[in-house]
């Protein structure tokens, strides 16, 4: 994409000479749309979309930190469809303007970082909500090394009016503390919009969401990744526009949640599937021998009914933690598993596993024999004997269903798990 601007309008004076000097040495950027100039150290970019109130003045605050800090950088405008002029303002302003068809606050940073010429780059709402001219902790954090430099709004700050009180109390605390425990980080607010980065380290996270849930792709996958993240004060202050922010409250907290979750197939199957192995085996043993006998009449056989589902439906929620984990590795979503997991999934190979489901489903058929033959030796009126029928037949069927699941399970693990060019 062709530069519009004038490079001195974002690039401080102190470095303009050195950029001219060193324009002979130019990398094509990822884009493969215009050339990168190797000595841009920083890159401000701000997603945008019908923010003429607000951007040309976010885009005048990145250009005095430039000039005051001494920073060779650019100020790039990733426009994802502006109708209201933003994209001339931000032009007028000093910005290089990028325009990024497909809609999604997740697209027009994608498509912002591709174009980006700098070493590192600052992200941040083109709402005025943030200081542009206030930067030093996030350039500091990232030339010590730091891959991603997150803004803490609750350390430095929350002007009043400038996050609504389900936001501030409910949201963001609690998608933050569930980020914390599921990806064992220390980050106090995982939402932030202003957050700082290497452009290289950004790449190489492969990020993918077009929607909100980039602000936590972006830090989930950089934490999977064991990149160096550190995180600064911020203050929030309240935005210049006038209309309502593009966020909306409860669509994007799902869609945040949904992502989180998607992302740890540990907590979304694996141990949930292990409680209901377990409630569902603990159940089988206590009813089937009569060892627990709660109730009056057959409440105690509708409680076998309900461990056997509990067993069935935790055996699945297992093997989904397997799949999603394998083809999450296979696709680049997630690093490679631990070597703990490497071992297991070793150990889970196509033979074991039909053989251990053919086991089960030969299990089931004998208990089903048991079963018949009680039922047929006793009197209909001897209620010890049917309920004993009744409670073989219920283990015959639980011993079946599960051995298809594992049989099953395993074929469809080998295909994940098939070798195939990219």
């Amino acid at each position: 994409m062709t530069r519009e601007a004038d490079p001195s309008a974002a690039m401080s004076h102190e470095h303009q000479s050195s950029q001219t000097d060193g324009c002979g040495d130019l990398a094509t950027s990822v884009a493969g749309t215009s050339p990168r100039p190797m000595l841009v150290e920083l890159t401000i970019l701000m997603p945008c979309l019908n923010e003429a109130e607000t951007v040309a003045t976010c885009v005048r605050k990145a250009r005095d930190y430039l000039a005051r800090s001494g920073t060779a950088g650019e100020i790039v405008v990733a426009d994802n469809g502006s109708t209201d002029g933003s994209q001339q303002l931000a032009r007028d302003a000093g910005a290089r303007v990028v325009d990024v068809p497909v809609r999604g606050y997740g697209a027009a940073l994608i498509a912002g970082i591709q174009a980006a010429h700098g070493r590192y780059i600052i992200m941040g709402d083109a709402d005025d909500s943030y200081d542009f001219s206030a930067l030093d902790d996030f350039v500091e954090r990232l030339r010590a090394g730091a891959d991603l430099v997150m803004g803490n709004r609750f350390a430095g700050g929350i002007e009043p009016g400038a996050m609504p009180a389900l936001h501030r109390y409910l949201g963001n605390p609690v998608l933050s503390g569930i980020g914390r425990v599921l990806f064992h980080s220390n980050l106090g607010d995982f939402h932030c919009g202003l957050r700082g980065f290497r452009r290289e380290s950004a790449l190489a996270l492969d990020l993918r969401t077009t929607g909100m849930e980039f602000a936590s792709e972006l830090v989930v996958k950089a934490t999977l990744a064991k990149q160096q993240i550190a995180e600064v004060p911020t203050v929030l202050r309240p935005d210049g526009r006038s209309r309502p922010p593009h966020l909306r409250s409860w669509r994007d907290g799902w869609r945040h949640l949904r992502f989180l979750l998607l992302f740890s197939p540990r907590w979304l199957f694996l141990i949930p599937g292990q409680i209901a192995i377990l409630l569902g085996v603990a159940g089988l043993l206590a009813l089937l021998p009569g060892v627990w006998s709660p109730g009056r009449g057959r409440f105690a056989e509708g409680l076998m009914f309900a461990s056997s589902g509990l067993l069935i439906a935790g055996v699945q929620a297992v093997e989904f933690a397997l799949f999603a984990r394998v083809f999450a590795a296979s696709e680049g979503l997630l690093p490679p598993p631990r070597r703990q997991f490497s071992r297991l999934l070793a150990v889970i190979s196509l033979e074991r596993g039909v053989s251990i489901g053919l086991g089960l489903v030969v299990l089931s058929i004998g208990l089903l024999v048991g079963s018949l033959i009680v039922s047929r030796s006793s009197q209909l009126t001897l209620a010890a004997e049917s309920t004993t029928a009744l409670r073989l037949g219920v283990c015959a069927i639980t011993a079946g269903v599960v051995g298809m699941q594992v049989a099953l399970g395993a074929c469809f693990l080998d295909v994940l798990r098939l070798k195939r060019l990219r």
